[in-house]
């Protein structure tokens, strides 16, 4: 990443993201090249952080080893961070004009960034989907789900207009408090049987039905069924390609993948409900933990049927950085 930002430093002649837009919007054709490797270079740098692929090979294995409350915290915060960070870069410095709410993608004959971007995408919500499918561990599963996720958020990147921001923004907001919930839903059963493989939580929806149902909710919002907040966000992402006319294939992609998640994420379901019979045992649970989660659980069904205010705070924050700059 370091090294691609010093090739734009050698192009544009400033480290200011400002100055470096201004002089890529006329760059000579003989730096396209390597403007071409100063993005690749920097999108590691950045796909690291977001756990895109091919540079995810890091998430699963962190978020395995972890405690899972510092795994609960990894999925979240710095994927949101990340996500923050490479937008306003890219944004601002591979845009066509400093103002992100108005530009997107530089139009360099030879380099089609957005089409990069979609290749991107597709191979991180496919490859994440695919192993997801394949792991008994819920904190594995999970991980990977996590990457699943980032590609579908890169999908509006593609674009890279102001609507394409808005989606990727709320969409983060309530993968928030989705993919939070999933994790202390899975703290909860970590503390009371240091378990974590699926085939554990056998009987769970007899034993903490609250727990169960509320795991139930995070699980089909992860997915993208309403009506919960995760199907308003990948109805967002998915407008983006289409009022923007583009990357058809990429929708269909996401809308595939979206299918496949569904079948990991029902597995977990399946053991909860179905392999086991009702036995009246009941789990003690934690009332500061079993009232989180359903605190998180809240917004997640709110959302999904009345997002205006989110997306409204979505849109006032945006306006307000694009006045900032």
């Amino acid at each position: 990443m370091l090294y691609g930002l010093s090739l734009l430093f050698g192009i544009a002649g400033s480290t200011n993201v400002f100055d470096v837009q201004a002089a890529l919007s006329s760059v000579p054709e003989k730096a396209h090249l390597t403007l071409a490797v100063a993005l690749l270079l920097i999108l590691t740098g950045f796909g690291y952080k977001i756990a895109m692929v091919p540079f995810h090979f890091w998430t699963p294995d962190v978020y395995q080893g972890a405690p899972t409350t510092i795994t609960a915290y990894l999925s979240v915060a710095p994927k949101a961070a990340g996500f923050a960070l490479t937008l306003r870069i890219l944004g601002i410095v591979f845009g066509t004009s400093p103002d992100m709410n108005l530009g997107t993608w530089l139009p360099v004959e030879g380099l089609p960034f957005g089409t990069l971007i979609a290749i991107f995408s597709a191979a991180t919500m496919t490859v994440g989907n695919i192993i997801a499918i394949q792991q008994d561990s819920v904190k594995r599963m999970l991980a990977y789900s996590s990457i699943a996720h980032a590609g579908y958020m890169l999908m509006a990147a593609t674009i890279l207009n102001a609507q394409a921001l808005s989606a990727i923004m709320f969409y983060l907001a309530v993968y928030l408090f989705m993919n939070l919930g999933a994790f202390l839903v899975a703290i909860f059963i970590h503390n009371k049987y240091g378990v974590d493989e699926i085939e554990d939580w056998k009987g769970l929806g007899f034993q903490a039905p609250v727990i169960a149902v509320a795991m139930g909710v995070f699980l089909f919002s992860l997915t993208g069924l309403p009506p919960t907040a995760g199907f308003v966000g990948k109805v967002y992402l998915f407008s983006v390609l289409v009022e923007a006319r583009q990357f058809w294939w990429l929708a269909v992609v996401g809308v595939l993948n979206s299918v496949i998640s569904l079948y990991y994420y029902v597995r977990i379901l399946k053991v909860m409900f179905l392999d086991a019979e009702p036995t009246g045992e009941t789990i003690s649970d934690h009332p500061a933990l079993t009232g989180t989660i359903l605190v998180l659980m809240v917004p997640v069904l709110l959302f999904g049927v009345y997002w205006t205010p989110l997306m409204s705070l979505v849109r006032s924050s945006l306006e307000f950085f694009s006045r900032g700059m």
